[in-house]
Formats: C-alpha cells, structure tokens, sequence
C-alpha cells in the first residue's frame, strides 16, 4: 500500500465511453448468440477495445480477420466500422446467416459515398489508411473511384480524374479540428467539389472532443481510457495536448497508468473513448482513490439520448 498522496481534483468527461453505435454493436453480439447459440462469427474485432472483444470471446463469439476463416453453417457478423460490399456479397454467395452491426453514421456515409458516384463523381475520402472504416467506405465503389487523403499535404499532390466533378466524404472518429484543415485545403485546391450535407465526423466523436477541451486546459495531465487501435481513443489524446494539457496519455487499463509520470499533479483529466466501457474507467478511479483523497469534478458539455434499432434479422423469430 503506497503512502496517501496529497488531494487530487479528478475532473471525469461527459459524455465519455460507450456511443450509441458500440452499444448497438455489442448488443447485436450478445443477440446473436441468445438466438443462434455458440459459436458465432464476428469478422474484424465488432468495436476497438481488447476488454470487450475478450468477454464476448468468452460468451462464444469467434473473431475473424477474413470471410475465409468461418464456416458457410455458423452465422456471420460484420463489424461497427463497417465492410467493404465484396464481403456481403461473398457471404451471400456462400449462403451464411448475415449479420450487419455497421454504426448507422457509418452506414450514412457509405450511402453518401454511393450516391455521388450516381451522379458521376469521383470520391476523395479524409481518413487512415488501414483503418478498417476507411477499407469499408473505399470498399463500397470499384477501384479508383474513392481516393483517400490522410493529411493537408496529400491534398496537393492527389491526382483526380476531373477537377470539377468531385465529392468528399471523411472518416467519422477523425480529429474535427485536423478534419477541418483538409476540408479547407480540398476546396481551396479544388473550389467545385461537394461536401456532405452534414459534417461526417459523427455526434459521440465531436462530443467526446469538446468535453476534453473544455477540461484540459484545468488539468496538470489527461489520461483516455481507450485501446491502441481505437482512432477516436487516440484523436481524444491528441486533443488533449492541443488544449493546453502537458501530459496526455492513452490507457488500456489501470495496471498501464505511468505513476512516475504523474509525480507532483494536482489535477487529472479523465475520459474514454466510444469503444471503451465504463468499468474500465471505473477502475481507473479506483486506482487513484487508493493512492489520492480524490474529489471528482464533473465536466458534462453534451448529453447523448441516441438510440439505434438493431437489425430486423435478430428481431425475427428464430
């Protein structure tokens, strides 16, 4: 038992965690299994967090990287970030039960995405290369017509087919801020191209931001209760740091807090990203109840009451 530490102000973002479309995911797992029973197949991890992929993993769940690798009799589960059209397309040919647990806001941007090519236009996306939402958005066109820009600088140097016929569409967990450069640039460079008739980057990443710049510039340091491939865990960090924060830092768990690193703080920030549950950050703050007199502050800048409709096929009987 480490000696008791002078008082802390822990200043606990809200809203923080779970966004409607994780929720929605999670539960489409858990559905599928009460259904069908053990196994089913999820392919890719059904949101970014090692804690929640391990527990349904222990409900019966199976996680798969590729289509491939699950059998044509068991049903089949695409993940929250969305896949690209050849998959469902595969899995139909192969007769499997389907199951879609896209986020809905991905979904709209994949509908965008499908409606500007309609209309004869080329598609630029803002994202991560490899992130499994960019996959399945450039995936939802032939090759060549979604080109994807990761920075302001890839903006100068894409090669489209006709400047005057294009469309944008963006990743929806991105930075706003680094998310706005890159729009800028794109109609700075090419003044004809359309913009999605709302922002893309969907309600809990903008929220999720907002709530931290509202609290870093109070906090000696900022910890996000996220894991290491969750794109909104790792833009709430970099937030952080923009804000004012000196120290911002990304954890799995309580056990990954660097104590040495937050030596002589007065004040901690603390929140989570969309795909991490609230035991998670509930153990961060008994982590430092053990160590701290701690007095939570609370910083709501946002309520959330969305709510999303799982798919029909789970609410049918079996």
């Amino acid at each position: 038992m480490t000696d008791r530490l002078p008082p802390l102000t822990l200043h606990l973002a809200a809203p923080r965690g779970f966004c409607a479309g994780v929720d929605r995911a999670i539960k489409i797992v858990e559905m599928a299994l009460e259904k069908w029973g053990a196994p089913v197949y999820v392919r890719h991890e059904i949101v970014h967090n090692r804690y929640v992929v391990e527990d349904l993993r222990a409900k019966g769940a199976v996680f798969v990287e590729e289509l491939d690798e699950a059998p044509d009799d068991r049903p089949v589960i695409f993940s929250a970030h969305g896949v690209a059209k050849a998959v469902p397309a595969e899995a139909t040919r192969r007769g499997m039960i389907q199951v879609d647990a896209t986020c809905p806001l991905v979904t709209k941007v994949h509908n965008e995405a499908a409606r500007h090519s309609t209309e004869g236009l080329q598609l630029i996306m803002i994202g991560h290369a490899g992130h499994p939402e960019t996959v399945g958005t450039m995936g939802q066109l032939p090759e060549g017509e979604v080109l994807l820009v990761e920075t302001e600088a890839d903006v100068a140097t894409v090669a489209v087919r006709d400047p005057e016929r294009l469309a944008y569409v963006t990743q929806t967990t991105l930075s706003v801020d680094d998310t706005a450069g890159i729009v800028a640039a794109l109609k700075a460079r090419f003044p004809a191209i359309k913009g999605p008739g709302k922002e893309d980057i969907c309600y809990a990443t903008t929220n999720r931001q907002e709530a931290v710049k509202a609290m870093a510039p109070d906090c000696d340091a900022l910890l996000v209760v996220g894991a290491p491939n969750s794109s909104n865990s790792k833009r709430l960090v970099e937030v952080a740091a923009r804000a004012g924060c000196s120290y911002a830092q990304l954890v799995q768990r309580a056990a990954e807090i660097d104590w040495r690193a937050l030596e002589g703080i007065r004040s901690l920030g603390l929140t989570a990203g969309a795909s991490a549950p609230e035991v998670l950050v509930e153990e961060v703050i008994e982590a430092f109840r053990a160590r701290y007199d701690v007095t939570v502050k609370l910083v709501e800048t946002a309520r959330e009451t969305v709510e999303f409709k799982v798919p029909r096929i789970l609410r049918e009987p079996a």
